[in-house]
This record gives structure tokens, C-alpha cells and sequence, in this order.
């Protein structure tokens, strides 16, 4: 991307900006993974439910994976009945159960009385898994893990091998990483699952293996590949993957501008016209996001804060070549996943504009208003 054309091309900040050559460039990494090993590739839309990404990612993948209704819905409309869509999800709701049925391809229930409440009204065509707590932790940070102590996310794997369950139910559902970029944890996941069920894996139709891997930053894949290949061979089964982030994340650009320097102990504090809420997890889990202008080795040190009341509404500390002042821009990288999907108006600050970058070309392709807030606090009284 040409960093400087959008800084001087972009008309208002703050804007978030989706390089399409970077989103082709992830799908392509995993439609060659689809023609290499056979596997079914979803896109994960909880990372980014933009239908421009929906839309684009159609002839790269196999469907969606939804969490909820109204992704869902979403997923169908885009799909209009071409492709699968899957869900699991722990809180899956009695009053929503039928609707669900007639969008859904595919369901992973995440714990065996959610099967039991449900299973019993599902249509035929309606495949059924169980999604599965294989119990092997790879992640330091427990808010990440699905395999912490206490987890609320699938079925314990040594409940489900001393169950009849298996004998229900049509595939596996496993998730337990994120943002790996390795397939190591595949690698002892599946031998876990083999020496846990061995041959009554057989029984199964597919497993989806989830997502949390960075095919686009993993460089070889061929361990991928075979892990797949051999499940085929041994167990005749469909092989799933469901990745998000590694789709959207580095595609994703935040670009803002400085509406006030001043210094605080000692410190430059620069405000931007953007604000964590933008990016809530800056704030979530504690991180300072990758900045473009940033340099390790140069002079002189801001703290980017936000512009809403909160204190802690602060991106982190920066070196730049050059001082910061009013009017410059910078640009947050990688942040295409989990930001606008979890991002807030709080202090009643704008979204910020969308925009498509092509080709050393900008276009916008969403603008939000005054209406659209006043909509979502308008009351009946």
C-alpha cells in the first residue's frame, strides 16, 4: 500500500481501510490449501461480518461460520443457498432453534444438554456435531484458551469417549487456539483425537478442525496438507476449516489524525481523532497494535491516546522520526479482525468511515451518521 497517497487522497479521519489485494491474497493462500488437500475452507464472519469481504471471499471458499442468528441471517442472504454455513455456539437459544434450522447446513452443539434440548427437532438434512474440549492448552493467556481450567467451550473429551454420544452425532468440531502460526497444535490435537476414538472416527461424516491457525503467515503448509490427507485416507471423513482472522486481519488498516499535542510529565500526549473504542481490544487484552510511522530507533517519543473521557483510552507509546503535530496523520496496521465488529460509539464518536483500497485507488463504501446513532438510542417514549 502506498501509505502516503492515502494520507493525502483521504478527505476525514478516522478511517478504516481494507486492502483488496491483501484480502485476495489471504483466500488465495487458502483456496490453494482447498485444490492441494481436498479440505472445506469457511470463512469465520465473527472476525469481520462486512458483506464487500463476504461477497469478495464467495469464490474462495466452501460457505460461512456463524455464532449467532444474525450472522446467520447475514451468511444466507450473501449465500443465497449456495455454500454451507456452520455454527456452534454456547448460547443457543429455544425461540430462535427453529429459524436456525432452516439456515443452517451444519451445527457443532458445544455441550451434550445443549444436544439434548435440540437434536431431537432438527430436519433431516441438518448435519450434527459436538464440538470438543480436546484438554491440550498451547496458550499462556487464558482469556484466549478453550481449553482453560472451567471452560465453557465444547464437550470434555474424556466425557464424550465414555458417552454413547458418538453414535448421534455426524462430525467433530475442534477450536482450541489462536493466532498460531505453526501447525504443531494440530499435530498433537489429531494424535489425541486418533488415540481417543481411533476407528470410530469412521463413524463420522467431518471434522472441522476450526480456525486460530495464520495460514497466510505460515510459509509451508505441506504438514497441513498431509494431516489432511491422511484423516481422508484413514477415516473417509470431510475435513473443515473455519479461519477468520487470518482472512481479514492484515488487510485492515485504522488511519487517524492528531487534533492535539501537549505535553504530560514530561510526555508528548498526541489525541487522535479515532479512540480505542475503534479497536477494543487494545484495551481488552492490554496490547499496543503495530503503528506504520513507528521507528524502534528514532528520536522522538508520543503516547497516542484516544479521544474519548476514558483514561485508559490509550494505543500506546510511539517513536517518530519527526515530532508529531496537529494535522498529522498515522496509521494502525493489522487490525482488520475484531476491531469494527466490537467497535462503539461511547462518548457518541463516530464510526469511522470504511473505504476499499485498489489499486492505488480509495473508495468509500461506508459512512455512518447522526441517524444511524440516534437510531440506536431512539426510545418509544
Amino acid at each position: 500500500m502506498n501509505f502516503q497517497l492515502i494520507k493525502n487522497s483521504l478527505p476525514n479521519s478516522p478511517a478504516f481501510i481494507l486492502n483488496t489485494d491483501e484480502l485476495v491474497k489471504n483466500l488465495s493462500v487458502l483456496n490453494s490449501l482447498r485444490k492441494q488437500c481436498g479440505c472445506k475452507v469457511l470463512y469465520s464472519i465473527k472476525s469481520l461480518p462486512l458483506t464487500y469481504v463476504m461477497e469478495l471471499a464467495k469464490p474462495f471458499i466452501d460457505g460461512f461460520s456463524v455464532s449467532s442468528l444474525f450472522e446467520a441471517r447475514l451468511a444466507n442472504e450473501v449465500l443465497m443457498g449456495q455454500g454451507n454455513i456452520h455454527l456452534t455456539t454456547p448460547g443457543l437459544r429455544v425461540d430462535e432453534w427453529h429459524e436456525m434450522t432452516t439456515l443452517l447446513t451444519h451445527i457443532s452443539f458445544n455441550s451434550l444438554t445443549q444436544h439434548q434440548c435440540f437434536s431431537v427437532n432438527t430436519p433431516d438434512n441438518l448435519s450434527i456435531g459436538l464440538r470438543i474440549n480436546p484438554k491440550l492448552s498451547f496458550l499462556k493467556d487464558y482469556r484466549f484458551d478453550p481449553c482453560g481450567p472451567y471452560s465453557k467451550l465444547g464437550v470434555d473429551i474424556d466425557e464424550l469417549r465414555e458417552s454413547s454420544y458418538f453414535n448421534k452425532i455426524n462430525g467433530l468440531h475442534i477450536h482450541n487456539l489462536f493466532s498460531a502460526t505453526d501447525f504443531l497444535p494440530l499435530l498433537k490435537t489429531l494424535e489425541k483425537l486418533r488415540y481417543y476414538f481411533g476407528k470410530k472416527l469412521t463413524q463420522l461424516d467431518w471434522i472441522n478442525l476450526g480456525g486460530g491457525y495464520l495460514f497466510n503467515q505460515i510459509s509451508d503448509q505441506s504438514l497441513f496438507i498431509d494431516l489432511v490427507k491422511q484423516l481422508k485416507q484413514d477415516y473417509k471423513l470431510e475435513i473443515i476449516i473455519e479461519p477468520g482472522k487470518a482472512v481479514v486481519d492484515t488487510a485492515g488498516y485504522l488511519v487517524a489524525t492528531v487534533i492535539d499535542c501537549f505535553q504530560s510529565d514530561g510526555k508528548t500526549i498526541a489525541i487522535l481523532d479515532t479512540s480505542i473504542n475503534h479497536n477494543p481490544e487494545v484495551f481488552e487484552f492490554q496490547y499496543t497494535p503495530e503503528l506504520c510511522e513507528h521507528d524502534p530507533n528514532a528520536e522522538y517519543l508520543s503516547i497516542l491516546a484516544g479521544s474519548t473521557c476514558l483514561a485508559g483510552d490509550v494505543f500506546g507509546e510511539y517513536r517518530f522520526n519527526t515530532p508529531l503535530t496537529m494535522g498529522d496523520k498515522v496509521i494502525f496496521k493489522q487490525v482488520g479482525a475484531y476491531t469494527l465488529i466490537k467497535a462503539n460509539r461511547f462518548n457518541g464518536y463516530n464510526f469511522p468511515d470504511i473505504y476499499t483500497y485498489k489499486g492505488q485507488q480509495l473508495e468509500k463504501i461506508k459512512h455512518y451518521s447522526f441517524k444511524d446513532y440516534r437510531q440506536q438510542w431512539l426510545t418509544n417514549s
